[in-house]
């Protein structure tokens, strides 16, 4: 119990003293932002800070502070110093930076950042990268309601035809309106109150634990690794819990609301403060699982029914009616506020890359229909096959987190070249460096990736690390810092 309040704690602290020291680095100003200059009436669109904030912590959570969290609860309470630290030192601060950075390039997405600050090789690597990645998450997003909402009608005798087929289809249906509607007009009016919804919950879940009556007890942090199948800590508690510590996908999204901001000096609250709003949200989630079954392996054994069954019966077993209304609201709506800002991304890039003007009907169409049908395919895919959603996941979570490592990589090179002091690029080396481990180290050692051993996965990790580390080293000694008077300091 004493581990969660200091972890909510330190959480709060971050955001007020490491969140304004990112600020600072960064130095936002008064500066015309695209919903001012750009005002398309489609996707840059002037939005209220309040509003602005909901829609982008509904961006970036989801389930994501749900599922992910609670598959990490599973190596122990451990998994609290990864949701904080992970949080304030890099899940924050690479949400702030990729949000106010695009904002500064006209709301650009992250690939186009990646080839004006890395190189015309990296703005084609992200392209492919996070259309990719937005696409599986979409398939992700529209499989799991689908699936759950398919079993609740079925317990209820509903027709054989309402099967998860028929609510993937449904729910696509929904994607495409999202995708293609101006931004305020669905998602700018819904998510605010799915929003609401989201808190509510955690706040909910959090109550029934506190003030079970001692029914409940939240372990204490501890290094031990409780995992029942021995699976390491290191890296994939790192991939395991993405959303809730620090997630790529993210990377994809701040651009969308830094097209509605109407000022620079909102990020810190908007970018930075929705990212603690996910970990308070994840370390609730993963609080919860570790206490409600009481030992990691009755936890495991729980997971592998999925996770959506897990927060059913987190929520009905501590909110008894209550909760089960809670918990079915939220598994079904929340996903699918992920998955219909993940094909709206995607659009988003495509009309980067073939230069189609979205004010036109015509251009949002010919761009999201394919987008919706290769994202159809795919759920099929995964419905039809038994490991089919494990599959997709898995390369999801990976991809995830590379897409992280290469977008801290981004927000480095944009401080190194345009920061005040060169100083101020360490903020986001640091996280980077270390994600840059995280992600070769799992390909190397994952099933779905080369399955190597961990003697050869630690060094070669250590190593691709290091030397990316070496690399900007070598970049911050070349610098030249620019003083507070313009002028060029070669220190």
């Amino acid at each position: 119990m004493v581990s969660l309040l200091l972890s909510l704690a330190v959480l709060v602290i971050g955001y007020l003293v490491y969140g304004r020291l990112t600020e600072k680095v960064f130095g936002p100003d008064d500066r015309q932002t695209p919903a001012v200059t750009i005002n398309d009436g489609v996707d840059c669109v002037p939005m209220k800070p309040w509003k602005a904030f909901l829609v982008q912590l509904l961006n970036i959570a989801g389930t994501g502070p749900i599922f992910g969290p609670l598959m990490g609860a599973v190596f122990g309470p451990v998994v609290f110093l990864w949701i904080v630290l992970g949080s304030i030192l890099g899940g924050a601060v690479h949400d702030y930076m990729s949000g106010m950075i695009s904002s500064r390039h006209g709301g650009n997405s992250i690939a186009e950042l990646s080839g004006i600050y890395l190189g015309n090789a990296a703005r084609w690597v992200m392209r492919i990268f996070s259309v990719v990645l937005l696409v599986l998450c979409g398939v992700v997003f529209v499989t799991s309601p689908a699936g759950l909402i398919s079993g609740l009608l079925e317990q209820l005798h509903a027709p054989a035809w309402m099967d998860t087929t028929f609510w993937a289809v449904v729910i696509l249906a929904y994607y495409l309106l999202a995708t293609l509607m101006p931004i305020d007009k669905v998602i700018g009016k819904l998510y605010p109150v799915f929003g609401v919804l989201l808190v509510a919950m955690a706040a909910a879940v959090m109550g029934g634990i506190l003030f079970s009556g001692g029914k409940y007890t939240i372990p204490e942090i501890s290094l031990s690794n409780l995992h029942p199948e021995g699976t390491p800590v290191w890296p994939y508690m790192f991939i395991t819990v993405a959303c809730g510590a620090i997630s790529g996908f993210h990377a994809t999204q701040s651009p969308m609301i830094a097209k509605c901001i109407t000022s620079e000096k909102q990020g810190r609250k908007i970018f930075y403060g929705a990212m603690i709003g996910e970990s308070v949200i994840a370390l609730i989630w993963a609080a919860a699982g570790v206490a409600f079954y009481g030992a990691t392996q009755v936890l495991n054994d729980a997971l592998k029914s999925g996770p959506s069954d897990v927060v059913y019966q987190i929520s009905t077993g501590v909110l008894g009616a209550a909760g089960s209304i809670l918990a079915i609201a939220g598994v079904i709506v929340c996903p699918i506020t992920s998955g219909d800002t993940a094909f709206r991304s995607a659009r988003l890039i495509l009309a980067e890359i073939f230069h189609l003007d979205q004010k036109k009907i015509r251009s949002r169409l010919v761009i999201t229909i394919p987008l919706l049908v290769v994202g159809g395919l795919l759920t099929w895919y995964s419905t039809t096959n038994s490991n089919g959603f494990q599959t997709i996941w898995r390369y999801f979570s990976w991809s995830n987190q590379t897409l992280a490592m290469i977008s801290l990589w981004v927000a480095t090179a944009y401080l190194l070249k345009k920061g005040k002091t060169k100083f101020g690029s360490v903020i986001t080396a640091l996280p980077a460096v270390f994600m840059s481990a995280v992600s070769m180290t799992y390909i190397l050692m994952a099933k779905e990736g080369f399955s190597l051993s961990s003697s050869i996965a630690y060094p070669v990790g250590a190593g691709f690390a290091l030397a990316l580390c070496g690399v900007y080293l070598w970049a911050f000694l070349k610098k030249k810092t620019v003083s507070r008077y313009g002028i060029e300091d070669p220190s």
